[in-house]
């Protein structure tokens, strides 16, 4: 069993996210942490615990950050709705499920420190795992892997030309996350269009499979899959959680990957949370390395990926909400 906490700001597509990590064999699932991000913290944390009673897992889900480190909370909920999940009232309410006592950035140091194979996986803001990283740096070495749904690569942002909504929310504590020398792969919202989109015949076909977890992940989007045509003009569920956490599962889901120095631009408005991705190496250049000393001196620099096989995403998605 591979070991994952799982940090989160409990959208609509980081429901799915989560269920299909909770439904993997071969996935310990060992926290849940909550941040706010597409949703207040109190809003994250109740529907983070409904995923998991929906799962009928045992997993401990821990309260978090409720803003950013800096900057003012800016919400998502035009996209997701007020309650993050369509708002469907109490349709999505936890029964059973409680909070765990403690604070999330603890959580995540003690996993870090008692598994030596932990795999992060990030699906909001990274404003919990800056503060982990600030609090006990040791840990950056002690992660195995750190799946950042996150970023745009070389791209256009989702949130402004620039910048993705989860970078964009808390540069500042993404601009350190990306220094830590953690094992970052990190997985843009550009594998979340196209042919990465759930179109109206693979819903239809979702719809088939006739199970809770296939019906969630659909209702629960509905509402962000008018946001979406709205934002992109394209019809489908777009997905970007869930395509990271089968990058998590399945790093060879990831087609084409590299390392490259990464930072984060936190000053200008223009281009705030934008993920700079020094692709060609242009950075070594000594004219430069003032700009970029931080991440050029990053001793593991971030994974990006590049190309993903779409059909082997859904395959996937299929068989985990089946």
């Amino acid at each position: 069993m591979r070991p994952f906490l799982i940090d989160t700001d409990a959208g609509s597509d980081d429901a799915v996210a989560v269920v299909m990590a909770l439904r993997q064999h071969d996935v310990d699932v060992r926290a849940i942490t909550a941040v706010a991000g597409n949703v207040p913290l109190g809003q994250a944390l109740q529907n983070a615990r409904y995923f998991v009673e929906l799962c009928a897992a045992d997993v401990p889900v821990y309260a978090g950050a409720d803003r950013p480190l800096l900057r003012d909370y800016v919400s998502a909920d035009w996209f997701h709705g007020a309650d993050g999940l369509g708002d469907w009232g109490d349709r999505y309410v936890p029964r059973r499920t409680q909070a765990t006592a403690g604070h999330a950035v603890d959580a995540i140091i003690d996993l870090a420190r008692a598994a030596s194979d932990l795999t992060i996986v990030t699906l909001g803001p990274l404003t919990n795992l800056a503060l982990a990283l600030r609090k006990a740096p040791d840990i950056a070495e002690r992660v195995d892997r750190c799946v950042i749904m996150g970023g745009a690569a070389c791209t256009n942002g989702n949130v402004t030309p620039a910048a993705e909504y989860n970078i964009w929310c808390d540069p500042e504590a993404a601009q350190i996350v990306f220094r830590s020398g953690l094992a970052i792969e990190m997985v843009g919202w550009e594998f979340s269009q196209g042919p990465f989109v759930l179109s109206l015949q693979d819903i239809e076909a979702l719809r088939d499979l006739n199970t809770p977890y296939a019906e969630f992940a659909i209702d629960s989007n509905i509402k962000g899959m008018r946001g979406y045509e709205v934002q992109t003009g394209e019809i489908g569920i777009s997905l970007p959680d869930g395509v990271a956490m089968a990058v998590a599962i399945d790093p060879s889901i990831c087609g084409r990957s590299s390392h490259h120095a990464v930072d984060v631009e936190c000053d200008s408005e223009l281009t705030r949370g934008m993920t700079v991705v020094d692709k060609l190496g242009v950075t070594a250049d000594e004219r430069n390395q003032s700009a970029w000393r931080a991440a050029l001196q990053t001793p593991t620099k971030p994974s990006i990926c590049w190309e993903l096989d779409a059909q082997r995403w859904k395959t996937m998605l299929f068989r985990l909400l089946g």
